[in-house]
């Protein structure tokens, strides 16, 4: 058969993978496709620069619109990220006839109701598997895999430049600021770091995970981020010492009241599936009905396993090009109609257990003020780790775990433990969960 076309907008880190990967593993997609898989122009900044082996019979353009539009390509591949160009040459593809793979979960994040629409119009395919948890194939999993289960919810860290700074933290000892310069580094965090350790990018790919789970608009403007910026590294060790371990969580769950969409930094007991995931790897908890509890774990991100994931699109696009669009997979795992607009919670009505941390006055009576504003607000203490103040300290460091409750109340409680005059500075607090059924 023909071989399928492919056009690259793009060919950084992303676009050479997926084009040495293509070249490397030629003939193994080819069997699996059906056809083989060929890349024949790729959109450039600079199309006079010097490329590898694999770039010699790939016609350069400089021109991305150019690309879109060449009528001798069937798949436009985005891989240039960010939300323009990238949304408007999406949807200039797919007003082109083409069908479309891209890694970029912001556009998906943010447009994708707009391109899942425009392309169920046009009869064109839109992958995107590479746009949440790099080679992980989780979409598919969701999508394909548990498609006869309901799922309940899943848990997921899914941004390896946090999870790398909260592991050094924990077991280099260092401090937030000295541990992302290390990442960056070694490449793990880019110069201007602000979407992955202020959350933006694990709630990108929360709102993709948890549309395609529970069959609803993706809803990013939704979700609830808080990130790990300013984390402290007292707070990382003393989590340690209750035996909890702190990770940047994206958290959807469905409950009678509405759906949870969440990104913030949670303790997990240490034995947990998750507390185990260091360093730059992803992994996403899944709860489902039927199967109970799964976990994929796997490289979230880095040339090889995201081009792992274009090129499973690639193939499902080839074997599919002669199939119905009507009766191709859809995009968010239930047919266009059937999505439903779900309510979505606000997070102070929400319910989980707490770390809360307070410097107090070291003098009798203290203690007894805060629990009394705790009780107050039926707000139940689970433990209490009070640490000795150092030598010549009149203040002392008072840790208390408690047990779950709405949001609402522990932010009032905090307030009022703040207005006493024997609690120096602010009171933090770290949302703790057990990730159970």
């Amino acid at each position: 058969m023909n071989a399928v076309r492919i056009g690259l907008l793009g060919l950084g880190t992303v676009g050479g993978g997926t084009l040495e990967l293509l070249a490397r593993n030629g003939d193994e997609i080819a069997r699996r496709a059906g056809r083989p898989i060929r890349v024949t122009h790729a959109s450039v900044r600079d199309a006079g620069r010097p490329r590898g082996p694999q770039a010699a019979n790939v016609q350069l353009l400089a021109d991305p619109f150019e690309l879109v539009h060449h009528p001798q390509i069937d798949i436009v591949a985005e891989l240039i990220g960010g939300i323009e160009p990238a949304r408007a040459l999406v949807l200039a593809a797919i007003n082109a006839g083409k069908h479309v793979v891209t890694a970029n979960k912001a556009l998906i994040a943010h447009h994708g109701n707009e391109i899942f629409e425009a392309a169920r119009r046009a009869g064109v395919a839109v992958g995107f598997e590479a746009a949440v948890a790099g080679g992980i194939p989780i979409i598919k999993t969701l999508r394909e895999g548990l498609a006869g289960n309901r799922i309940q919810g899943l848990a997921g860290i899914i941004n390896g430049t946090s999870n790398y700074i909260l592991t050094q933290m924990r077991d280099a000892g260092l401090d937030f600021a000295t541990a992302l310069a290390d990442a960056q580094r070694l490449g793990y965090a880019e110069a201007d770091p602000s979407f992955d350790i202020d959350g933006v990018d694990a709630a990108h790919k929360l709102s993709i995970l948890a549309a395609i789970a529970f069959g609803m608009p993706l809803c990013f403007d939704q979700v609830h981020v808080e990130g790990i910026r300013g984390l402290s590294a007292m707070d990382v060790d003393y989590a340690g010492q209750l035996g909890y371990r702190l990770k940047l969580l994206g958290i959807a769950r469905r409950t009678e009241r509405g759906v949870q969409l969440r990104v913030h930094p949670t303790l997990l007991p240490q034995r947990h599936l998750l507390a185990q995931v260091d360093g730059v790897i992803n992994a996403v908890l899944v709860d489902s009905d039927a199967l109970g509890q799964s976990l994929y774990y796997g490289a979230g991100a880095g040339a090889g396993p995201t081009a792992s994931a274009v090129v499973a699109d690639l193939i499902d696009i080839a074997r599919a090009l002669t199939i119905d669009p009507e009766h191709r997979v859809p995009y968010l795992a239930f047919h266009h109609d059937r999505l439903q607009a779900l309510p979505i919670l606000p997070i102070d009505a929400v319910e989980t257990a707490f770390y809360l941390r307070l410097t107090a006055l070291d003098r009798p009576g203290v203690l007894a003020d805060v629990t009394r504003i705790l009780a107050d607000q039926h707000i139940s203490i689970e433990a209490i780790l009070q640490k000795e103040p150092p030598p010549g300290e009149s203040h002392v460091a008072v840790i208390l775990l408690t047990h779950t409750v709405r949001e609402r109340a522990v932010r009032e409680a905090i307030a009022r433990i703040e207005a006493l005059p024997s609690i120096d500075g602010r009171v933090v607090s770290l949302r703790l969960d057990h990730l159970e059924h």
